[in-house]
């Protein structure tokens, strides 16, 4: 998490804002839906479209991000088995 707020703070942004314009620069075909609770968080979600991610920013998210799947949608034993 230091990364990403590093990341942000560089951006001048908030952590949920640069996860937000991270998504919207994946393509067009993405699009982020976030949850909130409060007036605050939804202009502060709101000004992340207007955030531009560099390359840098960008190649750095990717490097931080985790790779491969993490979880299972569902409790062992009842995963199904394809044959």
């Amino acid at each position: 998490m230091d990364e990403v707020q590093a990341v942000a703070a560089q951006a001048g942004a908030t952590p949920g804002q640069v996860a937000l314009a991270w998504l919207l620069a994946q393509g067009e075909d993405i699009v982020p839906i976030p949850g909130t609770r409060s007036a605050a968080r939804v202009a502060e979600n709101v000004t992340a479209a207007a955030l531009t991610l560099t390359d840098g920013d960008l190649d750095e998210i990717a490097r931080i991000l985790p790779r491969g799947g993490f979880g299972a949608r569902l409790p062992e034993g009842r995963v199904p088995v394809w044959e």
